[in-house]
């Protein structure tokens, strides 16, 4: 099973703060808009992203089908097989949209401790 990039979605109260104290630790800026509230920011092989006002609490992020360069792969596992392996293993799943057979596509997993868990393919 290949979950894809790795990265934390954090909520942040005020983006250009944030912006600003995670480039204080190294991040610099690799996607997204401040302008529409949000920024996906890098260092080395570490990835998160910044959120304003679209979600209460910080989120672990998993892109099936990229790299963490958002690079697609050559071979993963859909976005859709992971929903189906995890429904089988029991795993309640939130926030499902997954269309068709391929292309994007996501959902989410709530861990025991209330951490949210995306799985959020773009390709």
């Amino acid at each position: 099973m290949k979950l894809g990039a790795f990265s934390v979605s954090l909520a942040v109260k005020d983006i250009k703060k944030s912006k600003q104290f995670y480039e204080a630790l190294g991040f610099s800026v690799f996607g997204g808009d401040q302008s529409q509230n949000w920024l996906i920011m890098k260092n080395g092989d570490h990835v998160i992203g910044l959120f304003q006002g679209m979600f209460e609490k910080n989120i672990l992020t998993f892109n099936p089908g990229w790299d963490q360069d958002c690079s697609t792969l050559d071979s993963f596992t859909n976005v859709r097989q992971l929903h189906k392996e995890f429904k089988e293993k029991g795993l309640a799943t939130q926030e499902e949209a997954l269309e068709g057979d391929s292309g994007p596509g996501s959902f989410s997993v709530i861990d025991p401790d209330g951490n949210a868990i995306l799985f959020d393919q773009h390709v």
